[in-house]
C-alpha cells in the first residue's frame, strides 16, 4: 500500500503513521483539505490509498458562528474535495467518521444501514461528509466511537484526576465503547487487506458496552482508586449550566457485525484500557 495519511498530527493520525511507517504522513499545514485548489494541485501519482483523519472534532465550539464554518469546511468540504481525487486519481479513499452522525435513540447497536439523524452541528457536517465520500468508487467510510489515542482526552484526563485523588462527576446516561487508536489504525489495514467491498464499516473496540462514567471506574480501579470515587450525572445535569452545548447520542453503541464477517475484530476495550494505562 502507498498511502497518504492526512490529519496525521491527531490521534489517530499518529498511530496511523506509527503503523505505515513508509506512508506519506501530512499535517493541515502540509495539505489543508478544505483548499479545493490545493487538493487538486497535489501530487497523488505514486499513491493509491488516502487515509483522512483530519476532521474538526470540537463538538460544542461547532455550535458558535465560527466553529460551525470550521466544522462544515473540515467535516464536509474537505472529505467533498478529497472524493473528486480519489474518483480523478483512482484512489482507495479510507474516511474516518462518528456515531454523532446519527441521534442515539436506535435500539440496541446501531447498524452501518441505519438512516443519518445527526443532533448537532458537528454531527450534520459529519453525515454531510460521508455522503460526500461516498461519491468516490473505492471509498470506505469508517465509522468510530469515543477515540482514545496520544495527547489530550477523557482517559488521560481521569488518570490525572485519580492521581491527584479528585472525585469526579461523570455523565452516566451514555452508553458506548471506547476505541484506542492503535487498536483502530491496525483494524483499518486489516480491513483493507481483506480486500472488503467498498462501502460504510463500524469499527469500535469489543466488549460490553460502558458509559462515560463506567469507563472513569475502570479508571480510576487500574489506578488503585474505589470506583466509587467517581460519581454519577446525567447529560442534562452535566450540561445544565451550559446552554450552547451541543447534543450528545445516548446511545454510542455501534453494531460491529459487518466489520467482524470480514475478520476484523479490535479488542476487548477494557484490555486496551489497561495497556494504554501502564504507558501513561
Amino acid at each position: 500500500m502507498r498511502a497518504i495519511i492526512l490529519g496525521a498530527r491527531g490521534q489517530l493520525g499518529s498511530a496511523l503513521a506509527a503503523a505505515i511507517p513508509d506512508a506519506t504522513a501530512l499535517s493541515r499545514t502540509e495539505l489543508d483539505i478544505t483548499d479545493a485548489d490545493a487538493v487538486a494541485a497535489f501530487g497523488w501519482s505514486g499513491h493509491d490509498t488516502i487515509l483522512n483523519a483530519a476532521a474538526y472534532t470540537a463538538v460544542d465550539a461547532a455550535e458558535t458562528p465560527d466553529g460551525r464554518v470550521a466544522a462544515w469546511r473540515a467535516n464536509a468540504v474537505g472529505p467533498a474535495n478529497l472524493a473528486r481525487a480519489a474518483r480523478d486519481h483512482d484512489l482507495r479513499l479510507v474516511h474516518v467518521s462518528s456515531e454523532y452522525v446519527f441521534d442515539g435513540t436506535h435500539d440496541g447497536p446501531i447498524p452501518e444501514t441505519t438512516p443519518l439523524s445527526p443532533l448537532s452541528t458537528y454531527g450534520a457536517s459529519k453525515a454531510a461528509g460521508d455522503v460526500a465520500v461516498a461519491l468516490a468508487p473505492r471509498h470506505y467510510v469508517v465509522r468510530t466511537t469515543w477515540v482514545v489515542g496520544a495527547g489530550g482526552n477523557f482517559v488521560r484526563t481521569m488518570s490525572g484526576l485519580a492521581g491527584r485523588g479528585i472525585s469526579p462527576t461523570v455523565v452516566a446516561d451514555q452508553i458506548g465503547r471506547p476505541t484506542f487508536a492503535t487498536d483502530l489504525a491496525a483494524a483499518i489495514l486489516t480491513l483493507l487487506d481483506s480486500d472488503a467491498e467498498p462501502g460504510t464499516y463500524n469499527l469500535t473496540n469489543t466488549g460490553e458496552p460502558a458509559s462515560w462514567a463506567g469507563v472513569a471506574r475502570a479508571v480510576y480501579e487500574h489506578a488503585g482508586r474505589p470506583g466509587s470515587d467517581v460519581r454519577d450525572t446525567s447529560t442534562a445535569e452535566y450540561f445544565a449550566d451550559k446552554p450552547s452545548a451541543a447534543a450528545r447520542p445516548p446511545n454510542s453503541v455501534l453494531d460491529l457485525d459487518k466489520a467482524a464477517k470480514m475478520g476484523v475484530v479490535l479488542p476487548d476495550w477494557r484490555r486496551s484500557l489497561a495497556e494504554y494505562l501502564d504507558t501513561v
